[in-house]
């Protein structure tokens, strides 16, 4: 056990588990129902008290649609407020161009659904409720891991948690314990799991890649007679992408890496300016940025690490492989490390395999992502080396690339961006779905 660290009994203990996963988003979610499934009893820590926060990460690619189809979710997707995006444009000084078309796709979803990212995670939390061996911590926010001995393998994860009221500041949160065979780190490109292993002397290697931007993220008010979609606007020194969002824009403004605070001490005059000077169109509603509150910042990272597991731990999705926002793929990424690691971890588990066995896998698990991850992040490079860079650092108006009106002439080449985009270089599937059981507890604890 680590030096400083309280039992769970002081908070209410929920039990020892197979596998604790740290993040409650998409991958996090999906692997634990997934293993819940498999019989493998599973925690989920989630570090707020719910999921309503403006995620930019709102994709749900035609792959992802896939997967939840195959565990009998497609009528709760159906019911959720999703918007489904058929074609990708660009917008140059030469003109607009198609680049790339879902709907040329020979799959059950050709398209992307965009869609609230809350009202997924809620979606998939009360599925995951409904198998006994499936629980969801709220506030319970990942600082440490657990280990036995010193050289030893993970045990578990150090949190803190709620306390009752006692009058005391220092008394509103405590620390607590859950004890487990395996840690999932699913929380993101800070994780916390992978800190703690830093902390630990346990540091995994990881390679920077470096990309030319940075984002920032507003939103604009849409008019019913707005094109339709998800469209690029590219400028001399900024671009703009524009997502579709039903009654509002998501909107990305691409700024040259570390160029936040010269953009923004530009004034947000200068910001709204630039982006009726991308798309004119827009320049009648540019009003909505009022200042600096209605901007959030996105600094853009693209790495992976060397090595994605550790005795005892496992890292998935942009904990182990941040990618940029290029294409919007990163949570389909994730969703797919989740599809794999609980296809190949789920009969370990039930079986009671040693830290050993387990280790086997998880490196077999990085064998089998590792292609899918790299070559993702390699055509994320080359649009950042070809397209995004030299647009950035360009003084004039920027015509458009060869590539991009060849994919504007050539549908199959249109189609086959599509898929690179919406289905990816290696989508996972699932096993026949298992038989619903009645929940054994809540799905949320106590805030």
């Amino acid at each position: 056990m680590t030096a400083g660290s309280f039992s769970s009994r002081d908070v209410g203990d929920p039990g020892p588990c197979d596998v604790c996963v740290v993040g409650a988003g998409p991958a996090g979610l999906l692997v634990g129902l997934l293993l819940a499934r498999a019989g493998v009893r599973v925690t989920v820590l989630e570090k707020h008290g719910d999921f309503l926060r403006d995620f930019r990460g709102d994709t749900v690619h035609p792959s992802t649609l896939d997967v939840l189809d195959e565990l009998g979710l497609g009528d709760r997707v159906d019911a959720l407020p999703g918007r489904p995006v058929r074609a990708l444009t660009a917008t140059f000084a030469d003109g607009t161009f198609r680049v790339a078309d879902f709907s040329r796709l020979r799959i059950p979803h050709p398209y992307v659904l965009f869609l609230p990212q809350w009202d997924l995670l809620e979606m998939l939390a009360a599925a995951a409720a409904e198998y006994p061996t499936f629980l969801l911590l709220r506030n319970h926010a990942a600082s440490g891991l657990l280990f036995d001995t010193p050289g030893g393998p993970a045990r578990g994860v150090v949190a803190t948690v709620p306390a009752a009221p006692s009058g005391r500041p220092e008394a509103t949160r405590r620390q607590a314990e859950i004890r487990a065979r395996l840690v999932i780190g699913a929380d993101g490109r800070h994780s916390t799991v992978c800190a703690a292993l830093d902390a630990a002397g346990r540091a995994l290697t990881r390679h920077e890649f470096g990309t030319p931007m940075d984002v920032l993220w507003f939103r604009l008010p849409r008019w019913p007679d707005d094109p339709e979609g998800v469209a690029l606007h590219v400028g001399a020194g900024r671009m703009l992408v524009l997502i579709d969002r039903g009654h509002y824009w998501q909107t990305a403004y691409l700024i040259p890496k570390d160029g936040r605070e010269e953009t923004l001490a530009a004034g947000t005059g200068a910001l709204r300016a630039g982006v009726a000077a991308l798309a004119p169109w827009l320049a009648g509603r540019v009003g909505a940025i009022v200042d600096a509150e209605d901007v959030a910042f996105l600094p853009v990272r693209l790495d992976r690490l060397r090595r994605w597991h550790s005795p005892g731990v496992l890292l998935i999705g942009d904990a182990a492989h941040a990618m940029s926002p290029v294409g919007g793929v990163g949570i389909n990424l994730a969703v797919q490390d989740a599809v794999a690691a609980a296809r190949m971890l789920a009969g370990p588990l039930r079986s009671g395999a040693g830290t050993a066995e387990v280790t086997r896998v998880l490196r077999a698990f990085q064998r089998r992502r590792w292609f899918p991850t790299a070559g993702t992040q390699l055509l994320q490079r080359g649009l950042g080396r070809g397209l995004i860079g030299p647009a950035l650092a360009a003084d004039a108006p920027v015509r458009s690339p060869r590539a991009v009106r060849l994919l504007d002439r050539q549908p199959a080449l249109r189609g086959l961006a599509g898929r690179l985009v919406g289905v990816g270089l290696r989508p996972e599937h699932v096993d026949t779905p298992a038989p619903r059981q009645a929940p054994a507890h809540a799905p949320a604890s106590p805030s």
